[in-house]
């Protein structure tokens, strides 16, 4: 397995190494006999021809010799061996002590000098040259990181800077208006925005002001970031781009410091745009903090404030943000003069669908059955982003099966496995699993089409895909701006009609349930709790709504009802659930004959789409135009549905 060691581990490693050596080195010095004598003692006896024996390692360093007329052994651990001889008996010296004997044995010629010398063996010579090599090594390390340091001292002193990205508003690949599908009224909105960096002049003769901030709100991938490039491409100014995250940083005072640098780029480049991304990492409301500390978004935030419409007048400086939390924002980020208008980017319609597909098919080979706006029609609730992911997912398959062009079965196939995950064919299925799965999504089935508010059925499927073992969808004719109370009472009906099934003809219940009575409790909660569906407790808002939540705002936050109230809440919601649930059994069991064909079929050919449904339901056999053999499906797409699907029990 190829790691890279981190750069600090080394480092680590090397000190405890340096450390381990010093410490050896030094256990060694005490491990030394005590000298008596230091060292200019010891030269003083050779200088006085006082010694008349003595060995000595080369390697080492150890001393040993006697004094004439003295018995006693005196050691010593000579530090430079080299040095050592050169001072006694000079550089030209052979190392025989050649000098000194001469020397001596012409004064004491009866007692002639016993000299011992003890050659250095290699071991010896790299133990002590180990210790300095390593020592060397850490220093030299050591240095080359300073160095580094001091290299990147550019980037330590630059940590104030705003980390932005800048697009000259005149590039080859900018961004237009044209790029931007689904979007008409938005495109609408910021034009004016285009017009006033364009020629800001006419409005200023007649006293307006260029507005100072633009908000754009809205769910995730319906291309708020798309449009913010988009209007900066169509003044042809300077566009400024970071992320709200952008801003924090370790360091006390350096996200104040960056919105202060990034304000400063912009001014000198004026006319200019800044986009602000994922404003909420940055603009949350002040005073939420839980610890009660310094804070230091909070200080971001003020300088963001001060910038925007404070003392400093920045002209011709529009900035413009993004975000899908609007509501844990600050209000003095959202007033006007700072951000004067909000622009809400919400899920395209059918329209605005079609378009995004064009633009997003519009390099790729489409055959000549492929109809995007049927495409269009089926995908209610998909964002652009989907819509992309849903045509390449489509370009994929055609590539898997040997196509040159996307089809609409592609196109088909891929709006299932981006709404329900990709088929697992290969998972084992026991019969009676396979079995109580047909009679569950049956069930589903059937309530659809004795629910009058409900849309048609599209597709049954009992192939494992995702977590699920099978699927119900529903195709919608239109898009819907509300949902009535009647419609959510049947989609809670839908919805538990897969248990009534179970119930009803095996006689027992599963856990496969478990997913449509969270919904079904979700959907019934909401009725009682935000829409004011209860007649009990009349049109009251209780509580807030959980799917926003905002630890900094909702921790001291107390009920707004008492324990009287939510018991009655959880009374009318048992209500609504028992209700619906009753009904989808009686449903089952006027229809049983129904359920069982369709359950049946299911057995058989595992999957079967809208019109062979239909079929089923009038007691006719679908079998003449379902000929595709369940393990070859990629022989005939009859069986898939040529409408997109999407999911039936959303209830919204």
């Amino acid at each position: 397995m190829n790691r890279k060691t981190p750069r600090g581990l080394v480092s680590y490693i090397l000190l405890a190494a340096l450390i381990i050596i010093i410490m050896v080195v030094g256990l060694r010095g005490l491990m030394q006999p005590e000298e008596e004598l230091n060292y200019s003692d010891i030269i003083s006896h050779f200088d006085n021809l006082e010694v008349s024996e003595f060995s000595l390692n080369l390697g080492s360093g150890a001393l040993e010799y006697k004094l004439r007329g003295d018995d006693t052994v005196y050691k010593y651990k000579v530090p430079n061996v080299g040095l050592f001889y050169n001072e006694l008996f000079g550089e030209e010296n052979d190392f025989e002590g050649g000098s000194y004997r001469a020397a001596y044995n012409e004064k004491y010629p009866e007692s002639p000098l016993v000299y011992n010398p003890i050659p250095a063996s290699d071991s010896s010579i790299w133990l002590n040259l180990i210790p300095t090599i390593l020592m060397i090594g850490v220093m030299v390390f050591l240095a080359i990181s300073m160095t580094r340091s001091i290299s990147s001292a550019g980037r330590i002193s630059s940590v104030g800077k705003a980390n932005v990205k800048v697009d000259g508003g005149n590039d080859k690949h900018k961004v237009t208006f044209d790029d931007v599908a689904g979007a008409d009224e938005e495109k609408a909105e910021l034009q004016e925005i285009v017009e006033l960096l364009k020629d800001p002049g006419k409005y200023q003769q007649i006293g307006a002001k260029i507005p100072k901030g633009v908000l754009l709100v809205g769910p995730p991938g319906n291309g708020k970031t798309l449009l913010a490039k988009a209007v900066a491409g169509e003044a042809g100014v300077p566009f400024f781009s970071i992320s709200g995250s952008d801003f924090l940083e370790l360091y006390v005072g350096v996200g104040a410091a960056r919105v202060r640098d990034l304000f400063d780029q912009a001014k000198k480049s004026a006319p200019s745009i800044i986009f602000i991304d994922e404003i909420d990492a940055v603009g949350r409301r002040r005073g939420a903090g839980l610890g009660g500390g310094h804070d230091e978004r909070e200080q971001t935030l003020n300088q963001l404030l001060v910038e925007m419409d404070g003392f400093d007048i920045n002209e011709s400086v529009i900035v413009m943000a993004a975000t899908n939390r609007r509501d844990v924002l600050d209000p003095a980020l959202l007033r006007p003069g700072r951000f004067d208008r909000q622009v809400y980017v919400n899920y395209p319609d059918i329209a605005g669908r079609e378009a995004i597909l064009k633009v997003h098919s519009k390099n790729k080979p489409l055959a000549p059955d492929v109809d995007l706006k049927q495409v269009a029609a089926a995908t209610v609730g998909f964002t652009g982003a989907d819509l992309a992911n849903l045509i390449n997912e489509a370009a994929l398959m055609a590539v898997k099966r040997n196509r040159k062009a996307i089809t609409m079965e592609d196109l088909n196939d891929a709006s299932i496995k981006v709404i329900a995950g990709p088929e697992k064919k290969s998972r084992v299925v026991l019969p009676e699993e396979k079995r109580l799965t047909a009679y569950h999504e049956a069930g589903h089935a059937v309530c659809h089409y004795y629910c009058p508010t409900q849309d048609k059925v599209s597709e049954v499927s009992i192939i494992p895909r995702g977590a699920a073992g099978g699927y119900t969808m529903a195709l919608p004719e239109h898009d819907k701006s509300y949902v009535s109370k009647t419609e959510m009472n049947e989609n809670i009906v839908v919805l538990l009609g897969g248990r009534a099934a179970e119930k009803l003809i095996l006689d027992d219940i599963s856990t496969g349930a478990s997913n449509d009575i969270e919904r079904a409790t979700d959907t019934a909660r909401s009725m009682v709790t935000r829409y004011g569906f209860s007649d009990k407790l009349g049109p009251v808002v209780y509580g807030h709504d959980d799917n926003e939540v905002f630890l900094g705002r909702d921790y001291n936050s107390s009920k707004t009802y008492s324990e009287v109230i939510a018991s009655e809440i959880d009374s009318e919601m048992r209500a609504i659930i028992h209700s619906a649930y009753d009904r989808a059994q009686e449903i089952l069991a006027d229809h049983k004959e129904q359920l069982t064909r369709v359950a049946e079929y299911l057995i058989v050919h595992e999957k079967i789409n809208g019109e062979q449904f239909e079929q089923l339901m009038k007691g006719e056999n679908p079998d003449s135009e379902a000929a595709e053999p369940k393990a070859e499906p990629k022989e005939d797409g009859a069986v898939i549905a040529p409408e997109v699907k999407d999911e039936p029990e959303q209830g919204e």
